[in-house]
């Protein structure tokens, strides 16, 4: 298997976390069991390096970083080594066979589908779960904007944080290995992630949901305040409904995403029913169990154009960080800070 560097998700399992990384590998192995995964592909950690040798991009890479000298290095510093990288990255062209055979699994997806330049996220996956440390394009359309958007993934891997993380950990900057999970965009309702423990009291019997409407974005950026469900994890009964202030969220335009301020209706109400939280609970329960009993962090997307029966998809899964659990005088010491500061 490790002379193929692209898998269909369904070819894939958590026994491939180092090939594909583990948001990929975590994605094939929700899908194998049964749970509502988008259909998509994986290009292999291996291709990224295949495409930094044949593209010469390592080459330059290595004479830029040679001149640019060791650290200690500032943050501006490190900000001008990340922008130029980033240049020579996004100068190259994927080697032409490489792009045929994924052009050929693009329009597989879309026939699958059924729908032409179908829109598609390209989402980074390194081997070590790393959130928010690479970068994702969401709303891809059509092969040019696919090749392209594949191409700024890897280049990600040479952004600020990223380089940070590399000097932190005392690796080399001149690569950071990263996969990219090509998955059908969901027509989505609302959006957002849901935590199988409280991550801020370590309360496992809790799971905590956070939402907007459209896109997961503006949840996981903390741009907005979401509405928040909090569920007994064992009946699943939901013991806490709080409104956001939803104001903003992210949609899908004709190609790409942009932030859309929201009416009056949509703001003064959940953006989930009742049902809609008890599946997202249900679903991260069965997750928690497979992975092992371990917390999960999930995000999930409501798809407008399914019935409610099966809406809830699933678009990623990974271990939640979760805080240690508190005594009895802190969680009470907690809840007055809430009702104090409305946190």
């Amino acid at each position: 298997m490790d002379r193929k560097w692209i898998f269909w998700l369904e070819e894939l399992g958590q026994e491939h976390n180092n090939l594909v990384g583990k948001k990929s590998a975590n994605l094939g192995e929700i899908k194998k069991i049964g749970l509502p995964v988008p259909p998509g592909f994986v290009i292999s950690i291996n291709a990224y390096d295949r495409f930094m040798i044949e593209s010469k991009a390592i080459e330059e890479i290595q004479e830029y970083l040679a001149k640019f000298g060791e650290g200690p290095y500032g943050v501006e510093r490190l900000q001008e080594a990340s922008n130029n990288l980033r240049k020579i990255v996004e100068s190259k062209k994927i080697p032409r066979d490489m792009e045929e055979v994924i052009i050929l699994h693009y329009n597989q997806l879309c026939k699958k589908s059924n729908i032409s330049d179908m829109p598609v996220s390209t989402r980074s996956a390194g081997a070590t779960s790393r959130p928010g440390q690479y970068e994702t394009y969401l709303n891809v359309r059509g092969v040019l904007d696919l090749l392209e958007k594949i191409v700024k993934v890897w280049a990600s891997s040479f952004n600020l944080r990223s380089l940070t993380a590399q000097i932190r950990e005392g690796k080399l900057l001149d690569k950071n290995p990263i996969s990219v999970c090509i998955l059908k965009m969901v027509n989505t309702r609302a959006a957002g992630v849901a935590f199988t423990a409280d991550p801020t009291t370590g309360d496992s019997s809790k799971i905590i949901i956070e939402a907007n409407w459209g896109l997961g974005e503006s949840v996981v950026s903390g741009n907005t305040t979401p509405d928040r469900f909090v569920l007994e994890k064992q009946s699943l009964k939901i013991q806490e409904k709080k409104l956001g202030q939803k104001t903003r969220c992210v949609m899908a335009g004709s190609i790409g995403v942009c932030e859309e301020e929201m009416p009056f209706e949509k703001v003064s109400n959940f953006c989930l029913n009742d049902e809609e939280v008890i599946k997202i609970g249900k679903l991260g329960k069965i997750l928690e169990e497979h992975f092992n009993n371990t917390p999960q962090d999930l995000e999930w997307a409501i798809d407008a154009e399914l019935p409610s029966a099966n809406n809830v998809i699933l678009l990623q899964t990974r271990p939640a960080i979760v805080a240690k659990k508190k005594n009895a005088t802190e969680q009470i010491l907690d809840q007055m800070l809430r009702c104090l500061y409305g946190r």
